[in-house]
């Protein structure tokens, strides 16, 4: 090492909205300057440290893993407002492997027993697993600063002589920096004197937070967007200068000339600093075997066992790809993981909990079949093992599982049991600030209006993965007003230094991880804000650093067949068995060719419901190809369009080469999946399947010079085939053109097996089916309403709640659904079940009266009773729901005194049929106009029963030709559209010039939105619109990330009489 100083101390975009480099930018700079080691200490987490250390040993510089922690002033565990929240700081980094064992212990620990405010260490921690640890005394916040500029300076030594101790004598620094900062030349004096009192070397950092003083504009836009304030406050959190950058070694010896060995230090300390992590090597818990048996034999065995079951007539075929697997799984080293994922997939077939088919790629292994991970025969499907696991590229197998998304927890905990529940954590995962929204969150601090932040952000592709740069580059009109407005340049300029920086952490919604040892030694936990232990690095990294992660993924479809395959058998007497489903079924073939998909997995969107109503499918193979053709990819290039054609006859399917047409057969010379492409490579230049697979990732990915060479090598291989070079060269692009589309083959058939399941289910029990899916999506009032419709369109009558007739989930009765009481706004499980019980005990309400006297009135309120009658709960009882309403008080008085007097006598239930009526005061009333009994079911339940308050204009709307709201959920962006709807809510708004607009919430049958007014499309209407008017509106649709508004122009009430 040649350079004499090197940075300890610096924060990166993981200091969440505190540090403004990236670890690309943090490396390349330190290179530029030609330092030889540099460290990385976020606060209070380590989220960076993988891809740092990777970047850093790319770039030939040595990675220094640390963390700025938080030490807690008193105890970790103590909580006391006004003493605990300001923790003190405390840099540490790891010497070796140890050193990372134990920061990674001491960051967790912080996390998950010191947080409050921020996550804290103390010296009990410390003292425990100080070793191989260098520690710095941080900066002002750090304990030696404050106690120093406290006049404390005993106190300071007696810290120092703990850290001195935790450490050891070497390896404790006091740490100076020099800002500029007010008092810090005094601070830094005393400092210098208890280093020289307590004989503790010194060290010099510059505590980084951005890379170059220009980027403190940067920083200042984060602590902005961190805390809510705009640069216009002059009360916000900020740094007091713009000197808390990557300075050069002259820079900081110009600052420590006079204390030289604090920048020599830096270097001792990087010589000293030797942590190496180990990348790539698996690392996976051990799964033990029956005594005789190693993984590989044991795996074998399992295979074996199960062969029969699943292939009664074994063929050549079928033990050959059996062999193959088996071999490749072995020499990958890989037995251990098809053993723990066939052991977790056991446990929740034998617990009842429902268990998807397949997902992905490992649908295409015989050996994941056998062992019941994946549940349709590869074989059958013409799927392939290479696309799944290549010995040609070495990684980790990918298996993904869907579980039933009520008892996917089981699935988890049962994990935890079996592996240690220190071994087992859920995976953090980064929201980020994509390029709109750092557009929109820089705009927003910058102080400009939403007009002119909207203007510019809507000038940028609602493209996956856009860049700022991308769209300057692509559009034009960004581009001038970039050059010509310089409020758009210093907006645009600020949020491309943010653009990409986390924004904020949460938990994987399926990743889970599970370690040979305890976590907390391999990488720092954290927890959710669920408070679930998590990692707090994310699922790439944790695959780099060899770690098994799963995605265990919720399914809400599989909870929705469990429960309707029930209910057939309660019903039916007919037990639905998956595996046996005929796939030409003729009632299921009748619901699909008439794209009457509404509730079916993956198939009820409005876009594919149009697609499948030009592609008509009728079996379950027809469906294979739509999972895949329906993306934006396929959409857009004319693949689908020469589909369909090919279907129905229409084109004539041409192929290059006579040996395409096995491979491209079924899908009418269409390029559709992933495999084809291997399957081409594979026939036509000889390449094996796991070299052919190669060849598909290089080209999915868009790698030039990989593309390059394999292409030499096809061109070489077609030759050798006898396939003339201009024919090779053609199905080459062909090839390297659709592959960007071609979608992975075993995961369309894994999830047409259960989109078939659920057609199926709705075509032949369609009452259970529809009964299983409302029960499903109690929680949401969209998909509630949107399937009620759907009951109405099949002709099955819904029945609202009733205290006399309803149990707690949606259930089949009178050839109709009934609602669940839990569908019902306020009302919680434990009033359900009271309600339930009461009524199963002593028989059916009479009359809210006669409700209040049986069931405790401190668990059914009145506010809950209030939302039941409402609801239409009561009408069972004879009395309509004003008459209940109006005498709810005196019931609630007579229930209370009741009560109070304890449990009613055997006598007092004597003839029951008039039981207490004489004290019962009824109130003769008309009931509530029929709108107001529609508004009271929404409310309440989210949905309307008894009608709808459009069902008076559908003819009108359908003759003016407007859409639902459900099909402007995947219309283009920025196209006029027509709607109708019930005005829900408004909210008026004055603009700056002091006019009205209004932002108004409108709902159709199939879902809601909100529609914009502008002032001169306001002034225009013979009068303000109204909560419960009926509009016809005209518009521009505007997508603002996962907003979606309609900007009106033209707006028409129905209801009024001159309409």
């Amino acid at each position: 090492m040649t350079n004499t100083f090197v940075h300890l101390h610096n924060h990166s975009q993981f200091s969440l909205l505190d540090g403004a480099a990236s670890l690309d930018q943090l490396i390349e700079r330190a290179v530029q300057l030609e330092m030889p080691a540099i460290a990385l200490t976020d606060h209070g987490v380590m989220h960076g440290f993988v891809k740092f250390y990777e970047k850093a040993k790319a770039a030939g510089i040595k990675p220094i893993i640390g963390c700025e922690v938080y030490m807690a002033r008193r105890g970790r565990l103590d909580r006391v407002p006004g003493l605990d929240e300001n923790p003190h700081h405390l840099v540490l980094l790891a010497k070796n492997a140890q050193g990372f064992a134990n920061l990674s212990k001491l960051v967790s620990k912080s996390h998950l027993e010191g947080y409050y405010y921020k996550p804290r260490i103390d010296r009990e921690l410390l003292a425990t697993y100080g070793e191989g640890l260098i520690g710095l005394s941080a900066c002002q916040s750090g304990e030696l600063a404050t106690l120093v500029a406290e006049g404390r300076t005993e106190d300071a030594r007696k810290a120092a002589a703990f850290y001195q101790d935790a450490f050891g004598p070497e390896d404790f620094y006091i740490e100076l920096q020099d800002q500029g900062l007010q008092g810090q030349y005094a601070l830094n004096r005393k400092l210098i004197e208890l280093a020289g009192a307590m004989h503790a070397p010194l060290v010099a950092t510059n505590d980084v937070h951005y890379l170059t003083r220009e980027d403190a504009a940067a920083h200042d836009v984060l602590l902005c967007i961190q805390t809510g304030a705009v640069l216009s406050d002059p009360d916000r959190m900020k740094f007091p200068n713009d000197q808390f950058y990557l300075r050069s070694y002259q820079e900081m010896y110009d600052r420590f000339r006079d204390i030289p060995e604090a920048l020599t230090n830096t270097l001792r300390i990087a010589e000293r600093c030797n942590c190496e992590l180990t990348l790539g090597k698996p690392r996976l818990p051990d799964y033990a075997v029956p005594s005789g048996f190693t993984k590989a034999t044991w795996l074998r065995h399992l295979c074996e066992e199960n062969l029969s079951q699943r292939y009664p007539k074994t063929t050549p075929e079928i033990t050959d790809r059996l062999d193959y697997e088996l071999r490749v799984i072995e020499q990958m080293g890989f037995p251990g993981y098809f053993l723990i994922v066939h052991d977790f997939v056991k446990y929740a077939k034998q617990a009842g909990i429902m268990v998807g088919p397949g997902r992905g790629s490992a649908a295409g292994s015989i050996v994941s079949y056998l062992l019941g991970i994946t549940d349709l025969d590869p074989l059958e499907y013409g799927l392939m093992f290479e696309r799944f696991l290549n010995p040609e590229r070495i990684s980790m197998p990918d298996i993904d599982i869907d579980f039933c998304y009520e008892r996917r927890g089981e699935v988890i905990d049962y994990v935890r049991r079996k592996y240690g529940e220190n071994h087992v954590a859920q995976i953090v995962t980064f929201g980020t600030l994509a390029a709109r929204a750092a557009v929109r969150d820089v705009g927003r601090v910058l102080g400009m209006t939403y007009g002119e932040v909207d203007g510019v952000a809507k000038q940028i592709p609602q493209e996956t993965g856009i860049s700022l740069a991308a769209a300057l580059k692509d559009n034009a009109e960004l581009a001038k007003a970039y050059r010509e407005n310089e409020r758009v340049r210093q907006l645009l300029d600020i949020a491309r230094k943010v653009e990409g920086f986390p924004r904020h952490a949460s938990v994987h919604a399926a990743g889970i991880v599970i370690a040979p040892e305890e976590l907390e030694r391999l990488i720092p936990l954290q927890r959710s804000g669920e408070e679930e232990v998590c990692t707090q690095i994310t699922m790439d990294d944790i695959e780099r650093i060899g770690l098994l992660k799963m995605d265990l993924l919720g399914l809400r479809t599989l909870t929705v067949l469990q429960n309707a395959r029930n209910l057939v058998q309660q019903n039916h007497g007919v037990v639905i068995d998956p595996h046996t489903l005929p796939h030409k079924d003729p009632a299921t073939r009748n619901l699909l060719s008439n794209a009457a998909t509404i509730g079916v997995f993956q198939l009820e969107s409005p876009g594919m419901r149009r697609l499948i109503a030009n592609l008509r499918p009728e079996t379950l193979e027809d469906l294979v190809p739509l999972m895949a053709l329906y993306r934006p990819g396929p959409l857009g290039s004319g693949m689908v369009e020469d589909f369909i054609r090919g279907r129905h006859g229409q084109r004539e399917t041409e192929y290059l080469h006579p040996s395409l047409e096995p491979v491209l057969k079924e899908t009418y010379g269409v390029i559709l999946y992933q495999e084809q492409v291997m399957q081409i490579g594979n026939v036509l230049a000889g390449f094996s399947l796991a070299e052919a697979d190669v060849l598909r990732r290089a080209m999915g990915k868009k790698k030039p010079q990989e593309i390059a060479a394999m292409k030499q090598r096809f061109l070489a291989g077609s030759a050798d085939k006898g396939v003339a070079p201009e024919i090779a060269e053609h199905v080459f692009t062909l090839m390297e053109y659709f592959s960007g589309y071609g979608f992975n083959k075993s995961h369309s058939a894994a999830y047409a097996v259960v989109a078939y399941e659920t057609a199926y289910l709705k075509a032949n029990y369609p009452l259970e089916f529809m009964c299983a899916l409302i029960s499903s999506v109690m929680g949401s009032s969209d998909k509630v309403a949107q399937y009620i419709e759907e009951c109405r369109t099949m002709a099955i009558p819904i029945y609202g709640p009733d205290v006399n007739y309803s149990d707690a989930e949606f259930k089949i009765a009178e050839s109709g659904i009934r609602f669940g009481l839990m569908a019902v706004k306020n009302v919680g499980r434990q009033a359900i079940e009271l309600i339930v019980s009461e009524r199963a005990g002593r028989g059916k309400y009479l009359s809210i009266y006669d409700f209040c006297r049986r069931v405790p009135g401190h668990i059914v309120n009145k506010r809950v009773l209030e939302s039941l009658i409402k609801a239409g709960a009561f009408g069972s009882t004879g009395k309509n729901r004003r008459e209940t309403l109006m005498v709810l008080d005196k019931a609630l008085e007579g229930g209370a005194v009741r009560h109070a007097e304890g449990q009613l006598s055997f006598f007092d239930l004597a003839g029951s049929d008039s039981f207490m009526v004489n004290d019962e005061t009824w109130v003769q009333a008309e009931e509530f106009p029929q709108n107001e009994l529609l508004r009271m079911e929404r409310e309440m339940l989210g949905a309307y029963i008894s009608g709808h308050p459009l069902d008076h204009w559908q003819t009108l709307l359908k003759k003016v030709g407007a859409a639902t709201i459900a099909e402007l959920k995947e219309a283009e962006d920025g196209r006029e559209q027509t709607i109708g709807g019930l005005v829900t809510r408004i909210k008026n708004v004055t603009t700056r010039m002091g006019r009205r607009m209004a932002m108004i919430q409108m709902e159709d049958v199939t879902g809601a939105m909100e529609i914009v007014v502008f002032p001169d499309t306001l002034v225009r209407m013979q009068r303000p619109p109204s909560v419960d008017d009926v509009l016809l509106v005209r518009g521009k649709l505007e997508r603002r990330d996962e907003d979606l508004k309609l900007l009106v122009a033209q707006i028409r009430i129905l209801n009024l009489k001159s309409s």
